[in-house]
């Protein structure tokens, strides 16, 4: 019996697991969430970008998909710039018996150590009460920051640092809010947006070293991170709009996680609006954008990601892979035990469904 599904949020990641859903026979769609207004009423189909109709149309209201009783909840709404909303909608959903995947809020992915014990008891709290689960991944934090560094580690008699990188180019990235608001493209040399104030990037990504800590059995003393801002030398365009020169066009952070006073697990991203920009920082091992995971140990490896898609480029193929891993998850997640899920307790999604 197909499992009955319901998307909330149909952005950059929303959309593509919204196709995925549509088109895979694993799944029955029973309703779509979306925030913005003009998007209510249209269908699914249109909102998946696929030339179908589903008969399944958007809704602005979260109880009416609660109504609709789905299985499991695809929760790919914004939760950067909204943290406390999309907490609050998790937990309504897990507490009306619905199973929640998704990409975000991003700190459930491995919230111990990141966020108040007190929030993390109340989400185990409304998945008991619901006798649900949740699961929230992507691509980093997500596979290429546990799953994996954490294959490559079981290899290893010993390891000493292990570090994940994102280098890429975000020149056609589309998600104005991300790329102004987040990330500071665009703005001046030193204004920092939110994501760059202090703590922000160690609890951002702290799920990540928290999650990767616990799977080496490592204790992390202190998570601590740092940002390089690089101006544009000229006005040039990307897709979210124009950067002015002396604006910033490039950035380069770093998080650390520290044990006996060692960088024992780094997550590194760097991200440029044109290639030629800081040619010092790493460059990614194919045009436009890649992933690595490197291990210091015994073995030692150095494991190059690159994501490619026939309907895309780099940012589009990542967005991609982000959109199949919450969506294969759904089936496991469904029969896991209440609570908050991580990779670290949920069985090997290994893809079961996907042959087409």
């Amino acid at each position: 019996m197909a499992i009955r599904v319901a998307q909330l949020g149909t952005g950059n990641c929303g959309s593509l697991t919204l196709r995925h859903l549509v088109e895979d026979p694993r799944f029955d769609l029973v309703g779509v969430w979306v925030s913005t207004p003009e998007k209510v009423g249209k269908d699914a189909g249109a909102l998946a970008k696929l030339d179908v109709r589903t008969g399944v149309t958007a809704v602005g209201d979260l109880d009416a998909i609660i109504a609709a009783e789905p299985d499991c909840a695809v929760y790919c709404a914004m939760g950067d710039v909204r943290p406390r909303e999309a907490l609050a909608d998790v937990r309504a959903l897990l507490e009306a018996g619905i199973n929640v995947v998704g990409s975000s809020p991003g700190f459930l992915a491995h919230p111990w150590g990141v966020i108040p014990d007190r929030a993390i008891e109340r989400v185990e709290t409304s998945a008991a009460q619901g006798n649900s689960s949740v699961f929230i991944t992507g691509v980093d934090p997500g596979f290429v920051t546990d799953l994996l560094p954490l294959a490559l580690a079981s290899t290893c008699a010993s390891v000493e640092q292990i570090r994940t990188m994102e280098i890429a180019d975000y020149a056609t990235y589309d998600g104005a809010t991300v790329m102004f608001d987040v990330m500071g493209f665009g703005k001046p040399v030193g204004e920092l947006p939110f994501l760059y104030q202090p703590g922000m990037l160690s609890a951002a990504w702290g799920v990540g070293i928290r999650q990767l800590a616990a799977g080496l059995g490592v204790e992390i003393d202190e998570i601590r991170d740092s940002v390089e801002q690089e101006a544009a030398p000229e006005d040039f365009d990307v897709a979210v709009g124009t950067i002015e020169k002396g604006t910033v066009a490039a950035v380069r952070f770093q998080i650390e996680g520290m044990a006996a006073g060692r960088p024992v697990i780094v997550v590194e991203h760097i991200t440029r609006l044109r290639g030629d920009l800081r040619p010092d920082w790493a460059q990614p091992a194919q045009p436009g954008g890649s992933y690595r995971v490197e291990i210091t140990g015994e073995p030692s490896y150095v494991m190059d990601i690159c994501p490619t898609s026939r309907n895309g480029d780099h940012n589009y193929a990542a967005i991609l892979a982000a959109a199949g891993r919450i969506v294969n998850a759904i089936p496991d997640v469904v029969a896991a035990a209440p609570g908050i899920r991580t990779t670290l307790d949920l069985p090997l999604v290994t893809g079961t469904g996907v042959y087409r």
